[in-house]
C-alpha cells in the first residue's frame, strides 16, 4: 500500500512545464516550418520585391529559428521570433549592399574608342536603311531583305519567291545599285 505524499508547490511548477514541453503546438521544427512557411514567406515577399528573394531571405531567417530552437522558451510566440529574424535579416542585407555610385563634380564620360560605334549613331544609319529599302519596289525589296536580313542564300530566296535564281542576282543586283545611290545613305556613311 502507498501513501499519499504531499508535494510542494515547487514540484507542482515542474510539473507543469514538463506537461507544457510535450504539449506545445509544434513538437519539432519541420512541423513548425510544415504549417507555418505559407504565411512567413508572404511576410518575407513584403520585405523583397523579388519572390526569388522572399525564398533566400526566408531560408536564412528559418536557419536561424532552427539554431535558436532550444533555447525558446514560448513555442507560440515562434512566429514573432521568425519574424523578427526575417526583419533583421533584410535590414544586414540592406546595410551590407555595396554602392556603386558615387558623388562627384563631373559626369564621367566614357572615352570613345576606336573600334566601337556610338549607338546613337548607329541606330541613325539603321532607320536611313529602312527608310532607302522602303522606297524599293515591293519584290526587290523582298529579295534583299530575304538575302541580307535572313541571310538567305540565292537558291533559297528563289525557292521562297518561286523565281528562278538569275531573277534574284538581277533584281538584288538592282536594288543594291538603287541602295548605293540614295542620297539619304550618302549623308549617313
Amino acid at each position: 500500500m502507498t501513501t499519499p505524499v504531499c508535494t510542494s508547490a515547487s514540484d507542482a511548477a515542474v510539473s507543469a512545464r514538463q506537461t507544457r514541453a510535450h504539449t506545445r503546438p509544434y513538437p519539432s521544427f519541420a512541423s513548425y516550418v510544415r504549417a507555418r512557411q505559407p504565411i512567413l514567406l508572404r511576410t518575407a515577399r513584403s520585405l523583397t520585391a523579388n519572390p526569388s528573394d522572399a525564398e533566400d531571405l526566408l531560408q536564412t531567417a528559418l536557419a536561424k529559428t532552427y539554431v535558436a530552437w532550444e533555447r525558446i522558451e514560448d513555442h507560440r510566440a515562434l512566429d514573432g521570433y521568425v519574424r523578427r529574424a526575417l526583419l533583421n535579416t533584410r535590414t544586414s542585407q540592406w546595410r551590407k549592399r555595396r554602392v556603386d555610385e558615387f558623388v562627384c563634380d563631373e559626369m564621367p564620360e566614357p572615352e570613345p574608342t576606336g573600334g566601337e560605334e556610338d549607338p546613337a549613331e548607329r541606330q541613325a544609319l539603321h532607320d536611313a536603311m529602312w527608310q532607302a529599302i522602303m522606297k524599293l519596289p515591293a519584290r526587290q525589296r523582298a529579295m534583299v531583305v530575304l538575302r541580307y536580313y535572313e541571310d538567305l542564300s540565292e537558291v533559297q530566296t528563289a525557292e521562297v519567291l518561286g523565281v528562278s535564281v538569275g531573277t534574284v542576282k538581277s533584281a538584288v543586283s538592282r536594288a543594291l545599285g538603287k541602295l548605293r545611290e540614295d542620297p539619304e545613305l550618302d549623308l549617313a556613311r
